[in-house]
């Protein structure tokens, strides 16, 4: 906890900085608040022309909020409103926990099949089992067409303390079960896995930078140690940031003391500096960062900063680029306004933040990446990158044009991909097998002392044929011979995800990532 002090000292001196400039910006802060004022006058008197004068009775809360949305819309991609009736959830992810019942469900033939029940949640104390369908809430039946995902949620979830009365229907048993669920605090983990992957190198997948990422970031590492570890993979793929406090103590283990993490800037905010405090405990590891075109904000920070101080080799491909620093602000309703108010820059001096003048362009830009095969081929990456360079600490030249490029570009991997493959994957087949595989051997594989000989019983089965006749049922065929690499993928895939229903999620990314040829690749760079 000393290091999270000490780290917090530092950034509260920056943020005290920037208090201090205000009282000095006396004058300017007196124009703003006139822009306010006319502002404000001009808004309520054209919402008070409608109210009292406009021909027909108008919904002015309903106005103000399809108002609001618009006038976000004028400004960059991350800035939004949220309503009061949206912001909990919204929250709820990056917190580190939310009140509910604790399970992880998937929408079965009409039915809610319970995958996992999360340690120490509230269902999990009961004895709700994964595998037990739920079909009926509050003694009312919960099954038919009509269920989805948010009616399981605003079902499921509610205030902590309150109770809900569970029907639920277990494979081994005739009768139908009766649970009263007390609605309680259910963890959300943001580092999904963490393994030792091959001989000495350790693994964490963190998806994304909540609350309480570093905790959970600082014991997986901890952990991985212990198991023998001496070098370790932080992979960031896929992950889209959160906290910018997560990042800096992520970073921190990883730094000597003085060096430059991150720091923001803004019309309103002068320039911030975040530096290590010198207290990490893996500074001596080789490390590796895995990104990809989905990996934004906080991870490009993570995956920039350990680039610019020539602390770890960054593998994958360009991230997405989002270096626009938010400041979450309450309103009078309950609703609040995402705004942003400064950039991010990398310890070189990068901007990561991609331009944004079209807001079309903008969403569509990782599409354009496949189309101009950038994520296929390096010289396509090289054509996309800013022509300005920027120098690591060791002289290095890295560069911007929004994301952070990687040292070693990964090309997405297709060489397993085929119709049926696609067809298995895009219209859920394939997981839909798996669930049911899982379902109707789970208590076969719950005798395996553990994942990977539970993996050993897996590669015996005849499970592509099965998957095949299983897909045919559905009305997806495999009408051309597949190659060797379609099936060991369809098959590796099933073996992942029966494994995660009955083991978690190490054994999930464990096997998905057996042959992944970013994370080789890492390895082998360590390795040299």
């Amino acid at each position: 906890m000393n290091k999270i002090f000490n780290l917090l000292i530092v950034t509260l001196a920056g943020i005290l900085g920037v208090i201090i400039g205000s009282v000095i910006t006396e004058r300017s802060n007196e124009r703003i608040t006139q822009t306010h004022r006319k502002m404000d006058s001009k808004i309520d008197m054209l919402l008070n022309l409608v109210n009292l004068q406009y021909v027909d009775e108008v919904d002015m809360d309903s106005l103000v909020e399809k108002a609001i949305p618009k006038i976000m819309e004028e400004l960059d991609p991350h800035t939004a409103y949220i309503e009061a009736k949206d912001l909990q959830m919204v929250n709820d992810d990056l917190e580190g926990s939310f009140s509910g019942i604790g399970v992880q469900f998937n929408i079965q033939n009409d039915t809610v099949m319970i995958v996992d029940v999360i340690s120490g949640g509230p269902s999990e104390k009961l004895g709700v089992l994964p595998g037990d369908r739920i079909v009926m809430v509050n003694d009312t039946s919960f099954v038919g067409e009509s269920i989805n995902n948010n009616k399981v949620m605003h079902k499921l979830r509610g205030p902590k303390g309150t109770h809900v009365k569970l029907g639920i229907k277990r494979r081994n048993s005739a009768e139908l079960l009766s649970f009263d669920v007390v609605r309680g605090d259910v963890p959300v983990n943001s580092v999904d896995a963490h393994f030792m992957i091959q001989g000495t190198t350790g693994y964490v997948k963190v998806g994304k930078f909540g609350a309480k990422t570093y905790e959970e970031f600082f014991n997986a590492l901890e952990n991985l140690k212990e198991m023998g570890a001496k070098n370790y993979i932080v992979d960031l793929r896929g992950n889209s940031g959160g906290f910018l406090e997560s990042a800096v103590y992520m970073t921190n283990e990883f730094l000597k003391r003085g060096s430059l993490i991150v720091y923001t800037e803004g019309k309103a905010q002068r320039r911030q500096d975040i530096e290590a405090d010198g207290s990490g405990e893996f500074q001596d590891y080789p490390l590796a960062v895995l990104i990809d075109e989905w990996s934004a904000s906080a991870s490009e920070i993570f995956a920039g900063c350990m680039q610019d101080n020539d602390r770890a080799i960054v593998v994958g491909r360009r991230s997405f680029g989002k270096g626009l620093v938010q400041r979450q602000i309450p309103l009078n309703d309950g609703s609040a306004v995402r705004l942003t108010v400064a950039r991010y820059y990398t310890p070189s001096g990068r901007c990561i933040q991609k331009p944004y003048d079209n807001k079309s362009d903008y969403q569509q830009e990782v599409y354009e990446r496949y189309v101009n095969g950038e994520l296929y081929s390096q010289d396509s990456v090289k054509a996309s990158a800013d022509t300005v360079k920027y120098y690591t600490v060791g002289r290095r030249v890295v560069y911007g044009g929004g994301g952070i490029m990687p040292d070693v570009f990964v090309p997405y991997d297709t060489t397993f991909t085929s119709p049926f493959y696609n067809k298995l994957v895009n219209t859920s087949v394939l997981y839909d097998f798996s669930f049911r595989y899982s379902d109707n051997h789970r208590d076969q594989l719950y005798e395996f002392a553990d994942y990977r000989k539970a993996d050993e019983f897996l590669k015996r089965q005849n499970l592509y044929e099965a998957v095949v006749e299983f897909a045919k049922g559905k009305n997806v065929k495999s009408d051309l011979p597949q190659s060797q690499r379609t099936k060991d993928k369809v098959v590796q895939m099933v073996r992942a995800y029966v494994l995660r229903n009955i083991y978690g999620e190490n054994a999930f990314y464990s096997v998905y990532y057996e042959k992944d040829p970013v994370v080789q690749e890492a390895i082998n760079r360590m390795k040299k």
